[in-house]
């Protein structure tokens, strides 16, 4: 048998001037030797010659290039025997499996799926060139991870049918914690109190959850420029970073973060003052400016000044202004003053308002949240604030606005709004819980965004240790254009808490229906007007308060025991209720700022058979703290008073204690008190309330920019006045009387609902008072 190399491989792959030449021929047969899994049909694909056909010096060179781009191949020749073509082949080995020994820090599973995404996977063909980057890649993520001292060995091993295993063997070690910080050249500021202000640290209580402790190149970055801001606010202009050294010690455990600085003087403003094309009177520019002659210079107070004068000019409708502050430094007075040069720019106006990212929710829900106008001059005012609205609907997890400028334009932007939405519907069949109502079951359908109209319908029954509930209830937000809102509601509810031993025995059956009307008269504002019917049925027992007792008797209570007030009564009531509130926060699922108050009151007209009256008062105030930080005050009144010869029904008391009031007391337990027969001491309520509550909100640690999860230390105050339960005699308002508590708070708004957590703890409180320090609730009771 007489082979000839061709020497195509040589002219194809290296230019080399061949070794001698031959002819070309007609191919009477073609013939593939070394091939184990490939199919020879796909080497016969790539030839550029079939039987029959003449073969010559560049076909062979065409050939050699094709099957070796197939990835296939480690090597590929063509030889002849005569007028037959041999195509010599030496296969890639195939993976046959992949296995990682000693790895803990990731999941196997998916570091297998990122090594099939970048071509290393079992059934594919082994390339050692992507299993160095794989290992390489390997080593990084354990330095990310901050695992310094962990090592990758690879092995691959031959195995039958020309197939390798590769074996990933780790030995991960542990964790590089950075064990000192020092910032050399500190001397105005504590060294400990500037490293508090980075996020990078030594090991504390919590570091095993935030891995503030592991370093990192961007957390230290970030950390320099915290730093630099926190000297720059304190007025020290000349502040410098000298350099960073970063080491780690020879075990690859411990790390050691040296800063140098450099901190210069401290600068003090002596003044500041506006040129260029200013548009407004100067006076307004000079009530925006926080920063005065006087004042130590703070780059974050000029920020926000030069902030303000941008959107102030907004409001304008100059979109687009440049407000940029010099600086005019006196090194040896170590003065600093400020000119700020206004451009505002072309006045623009929008084309269009763009809304996307609803995909539930139809356009004229978000649309007619919005108070920029298409056609009209830019506002930004306008805008942030239809921003807001768009969030207070509640049905978006977030709310975007952007404002490109209109391509070709030198005078006209669009607005668009990009919003996320958030599950509105909610069909449940389960069981939630509460610490004063133990196990409370449920079966609820309810849409806040009915159709994606903005309307909310709920169809609900809860049960509980306590409480039965039927109820329907519909609201249209929008029944006019100009936001008039309509609703309506149908309920059947049964209230006993006989079985607890901190509230009065008693019983109450309500059916009714009512109808809801709302009349916005600001941007703010809005005005309510309600009527219901109501029928209520109670029932009174033995153990039950006098007052109780007395208001069955001038009800007409029937029953064996009538005559003591110990039986049953029916009393039916149409109920007016009117009210005003004010909403200025920028959410209403996840606040952080501005003003909530609202009057309430209700009164019963004399078609009924109670006379009473209700009037209370709500203010809640939330100011932002940084950027993931925020503080609520709440304050809350109620007072309640009987007309025409009757009291106020005792089941329309005011209760306070547990989740929502008073925190650390059993719920509802805080005011008048009675002691039954058997001595057990349980609440009556009253007519006069006051709750207020102080509330420091922060994010949960690790969550991200996740708003859903939140947690709070808050301090609790409140009480109820009432009647004497033993004289019937009206007790005193007195501020002595109130009660205080304070604690740690969690809240989630979870799929299934608002989740709550609270531990309180009495800071001041009675020998009769029920202690209930650890609160929860999970899912809200219609």
């Amino acid at each position: 048998m007489n082979r000839k190399l061709l020497p195509g491989l040589l002219m194809a792959l290296f230019a080399a001037a061949p070794a001698f030449a031959f002819d070309s021929f007609v191919v009477k047969d073609i013939r593939v030797e070394g091939i184990q899994r490939t199919e020879a049909g796909t080497v016969f694909n790539y030839l550029p010659v079939r039987v029959g056909e003449r073969f010559d010096e560049t076909q062979a060179a065409d050939a050699i290039r094709a099957l070796f781009a197939t990835g296939f191949f480690s090597d590929v020749r063509i030889e002849t025997e005569g007028e037959v073509i041999v195509v010599v082949v030496d296969e890639r080995p195939a993976i046959a499996q992949i296995d990682f020994v000693g790895v803990k820090e990731f999941d196997k599973d998916a570091l297998k799926k990122g090594l099939r995404e970048v071509g290393l996977a079992e059934s594919r063909i082994f390339d050692r060139a992507l299993l160095e980057r794989a290992e390489q890649e390997l080593k990084r993520q354990y330095l990310s991870r901050g695992k310094y001292a962990a090592q990758v060995t690879t092995t691959v091993t031959p195995l039958e049918r020309n197939r390798v295993g590769i074996n990933f063997s780790v030995q991960e070690g542990e964790v590089a914690k950075i064990r000192q910080i020092s910032i050399i050249g500190a001397k105005a500021f504590d060294a400990d109190d500037l490293i508090d202000q980075m996020q990078l640290t030594t090991p504390g209580w919590l570091t095993w959850y935030t891995k503030n402790d592991q370093y990192s190149r961007q957390k230290l970055a970030a950390d320099l420029e915290t730093l630099r801001s926190y000297y720059l606010n304190q007025g020290y202009l000349d502040f410098n970073i000298d350099s960073t050294q970063v080491s780690i010690t020879p075990d690859k455990q411990d790390i050691y973060i040296t800063v140098n600085v450099t901190e210069g003087e401290q600068y003090t403003v002596t003044g500041v003052r506006y040129t260029g094309d200013l548009i407004i009177p100067e006076a307004e520019y000079l009530a925006l400016t926080t920063l005065r002659p006087g004042d130590t210079f703070s780059r974050e107070r000029l920020t926000e000044t030069t902030k303000a004068v941008t959107d102030r000019l907004g409001n304008e409708g100059y979109a687009f202004a440049n407000v940029n502050a010099a600086p005019e430094v006196n090194k040896e007075k170590r003065e600093v003053a400020f000119t700020v040069f206004v451009d505002p720019g072309r006045r623009v106006y929008v084309r269009r308002i763009n809304v996307g990212g609803n995909t539930k929710s139809r356009d004229e829900v978000i649309r007619r949240e919005m108070r920029q106008l298409e056609g009209g001059w830019y506002d930004a005012a306008a805008i942030n604030r239809s921003k807001t609205r768009i969030d207070r609907l509640g049905f978006f997890d977030e709310v975007n606005v952007e404002t490109p400028a209109v391509p070709g334009s030198t005078d006209q932007v669009d607005v668009n709004f990009t919003v996320k939405e958030r599950p509105t519907g909610n069909l449940m069949l389960g069981a939630g819980f509460s610490s004063s109502e133990s196990i409370v079951l449920s079966a609820s359908i309810a849409q806040q965004n009915l159709f994606g109209s903005g309307n909310s319908l709920s169809l609900g029954l809860n049960t509980s240790k306590s409480s039965r509930t039927l109820a329907l209830s519909f609201t249209n937000p929008y029944y006019t254009v100009d936001g008039v809102s309509l609703g309506w509601d149908l309920y059947h509810r049964t209230y006993d808490p006989t079985d607890f031993n901190t509230v009065s025995p008693y019983k109450t059956v309500s059916t009714g229906a009512g109808l809801r009307l709302g009349w916005p008269i600001a941007e703010d504002d809005q005005i309510n007007f309600g009527l219901t019917a109501d029928q209520t049925k109670i029932t009174t027992y033995v153990d039950s308060p006098r007052l109780y007792q007395d208001f069955c008797k001038d009800f007409g209570c029937s029953g064996p025991q009538a005559a003591a007030g110990i039986g049953e009564v029916s009393v039916s009531s149409l109920l007016l209720t009117v009210g005003w509130s004010r909403d200025s926060r920028d959410s209403f699922i996840y606040p952080r700022k501005g003003v909530y108050q609202r009057v309430y009151g209700e009164v019963t007209v004399p078609a009924g058979d109670l006379r009473y009256g209700k009037l209370g008062y709500q203010y809640q105030h939330w100011f932002p703290i940084g950027r993931d930080y925020a503080l609520m005050l709440n304050a809350d009144v109620g007072y309640a008073k009987g007309f025409g010869g009757k009291e106020v029904p005792f089941y329309k008391n005011y209760y306070v204690g547990g989740i929502g009031s008073v925190r650390g007391f059993d719920q509802g337990t805080l005011g008048p008190k009675f002691t039954d027969t058997d001595g057990d001491i349980t609440s009556t309520g009253g007519t006069r309330k006051l709750v207020t509550n102080a509330e420091f909100f922060f994010p949960m640690p690790g969550a991200g920019s996740d708003r859903s999860f939140r947690i709070s230390a808050f301090f609790d105050a409140g009480y109820v006045w009432g009647e004497d339960p033993a004289t019937g005699d009206k007790q005193k308002i007195g501020l002595d009387d109130l009660r205080y508590s304070t604690g740690l708070s969690f809240a989630w708004s979870s799929p299934i609902g608002p989740l709550k957590f609270s531990f309180g703890h009495p800071l001041k409180k009675e020998s009769d008072d029920e202690i209930q320090r650890f609160q929860f609730q999970l899912g809200s009771v219609f």
